[in-house]
């Protein structure tokens, strides 16, 4: 059952909402699109979306944030995903604040995550190395040595990767790609010696690329502290849970942008939408993005309430049932959307086209439907 949002939900929800409508909508998106491919985000709306305070919603108020949950950051991600946002919004907050909070030491916490909060500070997890997700996979190195850490390795598909300050890379400490133990996660700044990038467009329109390390020494400090095979399951939930979050604002913006269409085109002298065929597919549709709702709510929630191990456990498999969910209904709603949209449907003129690309990129993104269904499975034992 669809959860109702608190009081407090609502505003944030219809604040976002109008933001975006007037900053970060399409329309910009479309104009950022065809100005510059070498930044990959506005910095100057991005201290303005950290001054209305919601860098900080799922982080603790000690370190500046509002500790709104990851059910409060969702409701941000949700708008951005309705309204195709370009911001560091994952790769910071969702991603990279993440990763320092269930990581890093209470010095590391201090230090980083105010910045994060009021804008300063961006961020990116450096984590994957094939074509497809797999967490312990990780074949980039790290040696201790006398000035600290030595990194040397090559990150793929690492999100606005030429505009963030530092990347957070997993590397592996000990044993071999595909151990459970021995990573390591180390914020590395976008200027040390031996850092280079290479910047390529997606689909989408959005900048990822590649990362390479060339023997890069980055000091103690900053190696995370609470690194295990556990936290950085729960880190990759926790981003699965946030993209699905991102991918239901696209379901249900595609769904209302096709239902206002199937009422006002016209089709041999009929609207389209008093055709049964194309009504009983739209209640199909709307049932399948209210089941999404209900997953992603769900898993959000697990994952605030969590407080041990059998809460941590049963957030897991939400975080991964909501993503598989919400890939497979996000591929029925830009498949439906352009479809009943017709010929135009197709066209880059036409806004409803751009929401297929982005969702196909977050469908992918850390571990597709069947990665998940597959994960599922074997923490359910089978």
């Amino acid at each position: 059952m669809t959860l109702p949002l608190t009081e407090e939900q609502e505003m944030l929800s219809r604040s976002v909402a109008e933001f975006v409508a007037d900053r970060a909508s399409i329309t910009q998106f479309r104009a950022w699109r065809d100005r510059t491919t070498e930044t990959a985000f506005d910095s100057a709306l991005w201290r303005e979306i950290a001054e209305m305070g919601w860098c900080g919603i799922a982080i603790d108020e000690a370190y500046g944030g509002s500790a709104l949950g990851y059910s409060g950051l969702a409701l941000v991600l949700e708008q951005f995903g309705r309204h195709l946002s370009i911001t560091p919004m994952n790769a910071t907050v969702l991603a990279g604040a993440t990763a320092i909070s269930l990581m890093g030491s209470e010095t590391q916490k201090t230090s980083w995550l105010p910045a994060i909060v009021d804008g300063s500070l961006t961020l990116s997890l450096a984590w994957g190395e094939g074509a497809h997700f797999a967490p312990f996979a990780v074949a980039t190195r790290a040696e201790k040595t006398a000035q600290g850490w030595q990194l040397s390795g090559v990150k793929h598909h690492v999100e606005d990767l030429s505009s963030v300050d530092r990347f957070i890379v997993v590397a592996r400490e000990s044993g071999r790609p595909g151990d459970r133990e021995g990573l390591g996660v180390f914020v590395v700044p976008h200027d040390a010696k031996g850092v280079s990038v290479e910047a390529t467009p997606r689909v989408d329109a959005r900048q990822c690329g590649t990362l390479t390390l060339d023997d890069v020494v980055v000091d103690d400090g900053c190696r995370l502290t609470g690194v295990t095979s556990v936290a950085l399951e729960r880190l990759a939930g926790v981003i699965n849970a946030g993209l699905a979050a991102e991918l239901l604002g696209i379901c249900e913006e595609t769904f209302a942008r096709t239902l206002k269409y199937l009422k006002e085109r016209s089709q041999f002298g009929k609207l389209i939408g008093s055709y049964q065929a194309l009504q009983h597919r739209a209640a199909h549709w709307f049932v399948e993005v209210q089941l999404a709702r209900t997953i992603v709510q769900e898993a959000l929630l697990a994952l605030d309430r969590a407080r041990d191990a059998e809460g941590y456990r049963q957030a897991d498999m939400l975080c991964s049932m909501a993503k598989a969910k919400l890939a497979q209904v996000a591929e029925l709603s830009t498949n439906e959307a352009i479809q009943m949209h017709g010929g135009i449907g197709m066209t880059d003129a036409f806004d409803i086209g751009l929401y297929i690309k982005r969702a196909r990129v977050l469908e992918q993104a850390y571990g597709d439907q069947h990665h998940h269904l597959d994960r599922l499975a074997a923490l359910e034992g089978y």
